[in-house]
């Protein structure tokens, strides 16, 4: 189907058809919408694998986060994709990364979990079609939470029904060229919420050999909790979370000790990270992706990254409530050399698919986890904070804390308030590029004032989810649901700031990231652009 707003309906759906030696007769016999005829369980099982997209945010949403640096133009190891997206300008190259891949991938999915939703309305009910109609609900609910967060802004209750959301469909397409309007973020979040609701009661994923890569209950609960949070429903977001890993997880968290015992190797943690039985990872998704370069010992793309100095000023190497890096069960790794500063964790593999094996040439692939339950309980401990409930918010991320790092501190108010009250924040002049542990919180819900009880745990815990999510796009997401303010500045042979070329503010319209371009010349409403 030619619909160039949303560039393909479900490929894995499309048939195609014998034009050859066929008789006048049989072609006017053929049903002219050539769309498989989906009329049976195993077609339904078999269309909802298209539902997940196979191109990712992750790159992107790092390369716009705090997470990278520019070291320079001295440095080649970049592209204009690379040098576009970390200056936050308007996608103008496409690669497996873009913005553009990952707009055509979503809507990929939800056209396949709107084929299934549509085709399950003529057929028997079953407990299999129950789960597989929670499924597709999930994943449309999904893509479309994933697309607001990159094409978006924010979520603002007093905002929403002014800003720009994005069109909801909930039907197959079926016109050549459809027109959409964009409708605004109530609406927008009103069917993402609809369909969570909906779904959740009926997922299970128990027809799968390996849940993991579909929405489980887990997963779905997983889902849940990050709507409820990023929504502001607090206490949503704490049912959902404890409904998704239960009150004590400390068994469904990573066992990074575990990991530390095992061989040392590149491979080992990486396969290890995404391995689907490890409890912590609720769900797996693959994608088409350099991320396993990207955030591996090499030297792709080495121009913008998370280096030494950031590293050392702000998260990973810096000294934390754990204390210093050390602490780390598998401590971060540090690459240094001509044209690379990269501090990392090992999480995401690098997998080459090949399609011609002779002449070498293919497709990056790698899988990484959508949900894990290390993340949730910080979800949860974040919601508890918002509602003052402190101790329990301390006893989350201490939880968190022990199965990272060998720390054996329990958190109390009285510990944070003390760490946090001795952190600089950074850019607190208007001047200022240099690093410090903390950011001034910006976010258009309430929170006490800076030096509070709640404003220094949430500083604790947008670190600690920092630090949980790093290289794996969300921090992105963290910084605009709390107006965190970004320099944009280039290193110095050193390895540290030397000019400031940019400044992301807190009201700035390129928190949504503009609409792929194919799009935008069909017709779809832009994000706006300050002049």
């Amino acid at each position: 189907m030619l619909n160039t707003l949303l560039k393909y309906t479900y490929t894995g759906a499309i048939i195609l058809g014998a034009y050859c030696m066929v008789s006048c007769d049989d072609f006017l016999d053929t049903n002219p919408d050539n769309r498989a005829t989906i009329d049976n369980e195993q077609k339904v099982v078999n269309l909802l694998v298209g539902a997940y997209p196979e191109a990712d945010h992750i790159y992107v949403a790092e390369l716009v986060s705090d997470n990278m640096d520019d070291y320079g133009d001295k440095n080649p190891e970049s592209d204009r994709f690379c040098e576009d997206t970390w200056a936050w300008k308007d996608e103008k190259e496409t690669d497996n990364e873009s913005l553009a891949n990952f707009w055509e991938s979503s809507f990929s999915g939800i056209s396949a979990a709107n084929e299934v939703l549509k085709a399950i309305e003529s057929m028997p009910e079953s407990s299999a079609m129950q789960e597989a109609k929670g499924e597709a609900l999930m994943c449309r609910a999904y893509n479309y939470f994933m697309l607001a967060n990159m094409f978006c802004l924010p979520y603002d209750k007093a905002k929403n029904n002014t800003q720009l959301g994005l069109p909801y469909l909930t039907e197959p397409e079926v016109q050549l060229n459809p027109k959409y309007e964009r409708g605004n973020m109530t609406e927008l979040y009103n069917h993402i919420q609809a369909d969570i609701e909906e779904g959740l009661p009926l997922v299970n994923g128990s027809y799968y050999t390996v849940p993991k890569y579909h929405f489980n209950k887990r997963a779905a609960y997983a889902l849940a909790t990050r709507f409820y949070l990023f929504t502001e429903q607090w206490q949503k977001a704490i049912d959902a979370a404890t409904m998704c890993i239960g009150e004590q997880p400390t068994s469904m968290l990573r066992n990074w000790q575990a990991i530390a015992s095992m061989t040392q190797s590149l491979d080992a943690i990486c396969n290890q990270y995404i391995n689907a039985d490890e409890n912590a990872n609720l769900m797996l998704l693959t994608s088409y992706s350099a991320a396993g370069l990207v955030f591996g010992p090499y030297i792709y793309n080495t121009r913008y990254s998370h280096g030494a100095y950031l590293a050392e000023k702000e998260d990973i190497r810096a000294t934390q409530l754990w204390g210093n890096y050390t602490a780390f069960y598998v401590t971060p790794k540090v690459y240094s050399g001509t044209n690379m500063d990269k501090t990392i964790f090992w999480k995401l593999p690098y997998i080459m698919e090949y399609t011609d094996p002779v002449a070498k040439i293919g497709h990056y692939r790698t899988a990484y986890p959508a949900f894990t339950a290390d993340e949730i309980l910080l979800s949860r401990a974040e919601a508890y904070i918002m509602l003052k409930q402190y101790d329990k918010a301390c006893a989350d991320m201490t939880m968190w804390m022990h199965a990272i790092t060998k720390s054996n501190k329990v958190l109390t108010t009285e510990i944070v308030n003390e760490f946090y009250n001795k952190a600089k924040y950074s850019y607190s002049d208007k001047d200022s590029i240099e690093s410090q542990l903390k950011k001034h919180l910006n976010p258009s819900f309430t929170i006490d004032a800076e030096g509070s009880t709640q404003e220094n745990m949430l500083q604790a815990v947008l670190t600690f989810r920092r630090t949980e999510t790093m290289h794996l796009g969300l921090r992105w997401f963290d910084i605009k649901r709390y107006g965190i303010e970004i320099p944009r500045r280039v290193m110095n042979a050193d390895g540290v700031p030397e000019k400031k070329i940019d400044f992301l503010k807190k009201e700035d319209p390129r928190r949504a990231l503009q609409l792929p371009n194919k799009v935008l010349d069909a017709g779809m409403e832009r994000n706006p652009r300050n002049k």
